[in-house]
């Protein structure tokens, strides 16, 4: 290959990283701020495959891309309230929930999409740019809304009173409560709050940068944002360059089926492109282990009341 042909290859894997990894950086958004507010979510598979289902079944009966991003944030925050009444007001195990809540996401999501299995998707509005053809002015839309987000979430979380208030919700709700801050409200907030973003990743997948719905969309995406939120150490900055890098590791296997690379194409090496699918997967099950020991956890900078109930009037966290 020239010189000039590498280039417009390198831009080509760097577009399509930035597309695949925006559906991630929205989940891991949402997932740290319901855990800087103390909650785990495991639910976000299951609220990711809600929010692709019912974002495509709305953009089907509408035909409004927006409608259908809406729909998809929607439902993702429905789920996402269920999970909250059931671990901030009944106070049962977050894992537990989560777990049943993914669970129930999918189950709906197969049974309710079925009747969108195969059909059209959304026509995209083509562009012609400089280096990268035929390219979706929705996938260049939904890239800036994301390069945006993630510096606005860290402003937030770091340079405003209601940010603080979160933080401070998550590390040590019973010195929060003695400040007036209310401790379930806020947990409540940002619970639905990172279900809807969840569910925004979803509908973004299905109707943007991967049009159409399958059973089992996601893929396991949620599974990802969950480890990306302790790879990124709860920080939203660090949350987008991890979605985007996890996004290249997925989109890699497609990019390089060029033959013109000889030493690294997956079309002449089929073992390298498996390989390659499973890095995402294997890489999620390293960070998973890491994070799933408690010291490490507090030194990544996991909130300290991550996972513990908040009872009104108990000494402690």
């Amino acid at each position: 290959m020239t010189g000039n042909e590498l280039f417009v290859l390198a831009v080509t894997i760097l577009f399509g990283a930035l597309v695949s990894g925006t559906p991630l950086l929205f989940a891991t958004m949402g997932e740290i701020f319901s855990e800087r507010a103390g909650v785990m979510n495991l639910g976000i598979e299951g609220m990711m495959l809600v929010g692709a289902m019912s974002g495509f079944a709305a953009w089907f009966k509408t035909g409004n891309l927006l409608l259908g991003l809406l729909a998809g944030m929607a439902f993702g925050a429905l789920l996402a309230l269920l999970h909250a009444f059931i671990t901030i007001s009944l106070r049962a195990d977050q894992v537990v929930s989560g777990l049943a809540v993914t669970f129930l996401g999918t189950g709906l999501s197969s049974i309710l999409g079925q009747p969108y299995v195969g059909q059209r998707t959304p026509p995209p509005t083509t562009l012609v740019l400089p280096i990268l053809e035929h390219v979706a002015a929705e996938q260049l839309i939904i890239i800036v809304v994301g390069l945006i987000l993630a510096p606005l979430a860290w402003y937030y979380l770091n340079r405003t009173r209601p940010g603080l208030n979160l933080r401070s919700v998550g590390e040590y709700p019973s010195a929060a409560d003695s400040l007036g801050i209310n401790v379930l409200r806020t947990r409540y907030l940002y619970v639905i709050f990172g279900g809807a973003m969840s569910g925004l990743g979803g509908a973004t997948m299905s109707l943007i940068t991967d049009p159409g719905w399958v059973d089992g969309k996601t893929s396991g995406l949620g599974w990802i944002a969950v480890g990306l939120v302790i790879f990124a150490s709860w920080d939203p900055l660090r949350g987008l360059w991890v979605s985007y890098f996890f996004g290249l590791l997925r989109r890699l296997p497609l990019d390089l089926q060029n033959p013109a690379l000889p030493l690294i194409s997956t079309a002449n090496n089929p073992s390298l492109g498996r390989l390659m699918d499973m890095l995402p997967y294997l890489a999620t099950i390293f960070i998973l282990i890491l994070g799933s020991r408690e010291a490490l956890r507090k030194r990544l900078g996991a909130p300290a009341a991550l996972g513990v109930p908040y009872v009104r009037g108990e000494r402690g966290l």
